[in-house]
């Protein structure tokens, strides 16, 4: 009887795990990543620890709070917010689903719309600050000489300067959020279009069944984003008005300045620890509709 032979017995020594060491791609990343960390915390971390260090006496709120330019700056920062931000966001929503459209004089007119947006801040919003000048500026000159009437004092008139402020504001940033708005609807299917249009669906009925479904998420988010980048803004009210006038136009973003220019670190600090209430609730809904 042949005999069938059995294969050795398998080594009874238990087999080693594994080192698992970082790939090349996480050990770049952290390369890369080390800068910026050291970055933030040199400077954002560190001033922002110090900043609240300086506020942290409580007399500062009380002088804080009784300061009438306080209470007129945190209205004027909620005009900004919720008046400012909603109708840059429709205009943006509204310009988008026509730059969209294929037609080759909207493509060279789509650079000149960005151009605001491109250009640096200062020599923009100077610029419109000399245009207001109620002696020389251009826009009361050409008022004089189509009427021969002298023009509004623009920027003397608080409501007038907010406003102004405010459409500023919007002039400079509306290209980068009409940007953002195009590129979502892009990212809709030419097809959903074409079966609506099959069907007999109107232009409105498209938008409300098509575009704002796909874009609500976008649409919100950017608009949270707005107000967060807004509530830090300084330039569209300090390059124009200066506060001006009697201090009437001042945002929160601003107040931290006039405080400064009058050697009050402590009250400048304050007035930017008090905008956390505003900050802190938008940052949780911007994140928390970011992670669904």
């Amino acid at each position: 009887m042949s005999s069938i032979a059995l294969p050795e017995a398998a080594s009874a020594q238990p087999a080693r795990p594994e080192k698992k060491g970082l790939s090349s791609w996480q050990t770049w990343g952290i390369i890369m990543i080390t800068p910026y960390v050291l970055v933030f915390l040199i400077f954002v971390v560190y001033p922002v620890g110090y900043g609240l260090w300086l506020a942290r006496h409580p007399e500062s709120y009380v002088k804080l709070y009784n300061d009438p330019v306080f209470f007129r700056s945190v209205v004027n920062t909620l005009v900004f917010l919720v008046i400012g931000i909603n109708i840059k966001m429709v205009i943006a929503l509204f310009l988008s689903g026509f730059f969209v459209t294929k037609r080759f004089w909207i493509r060279w007119l789509s650079l000149l719309f960005i151009l605001p947006w491109a250009m640096p801040s200062i020599p923009t919003i100077l610029s419109l600050r000399f245009m207001l000048n109620p002696e020389w500026g251009l826009i009361n000159s050409l008022i004089f000489r189509f009427t021969a009437e002298d023009g509004p004092n623009w920027l003397n008139n608080p409501e007038l300067a907010l406003t102004l402020a405010i459409m500023t504001h919007i002039w400079k940033s509306l290209p980068f959020w009409t940007l953002i708005l195009v590129a979502g609807r892009l990212a809709i299917p030419g097809e959903l279009y074409e079966a609506a249009s099959v069907d007999g669906a109107s232009s409105w009925q498209k938008f409300r069944f098509i575009t704002w479904p796909s874009m609500k998420t976008l649409y919100l988010t950017s608009t949270i984003l707005s107000m967060i980048w807004t509530l830090g803004d300084f330039n569209s009210v300090y390059l124009l008005t200066g506060g001006a006038p009697a201090d009437l136009t001042h945002v929160l973003a601003t107040l931290g300045i006039r405080y400064l220019r009058l050697d009050e670190v402590d009250m400048s600090m304050a007035s930017i620890v008090v905008a956390l209430p505003l900050m802190l609730p938008l940052v949780y809904f911007m994140m928390k509709r970011l992670s669904k």
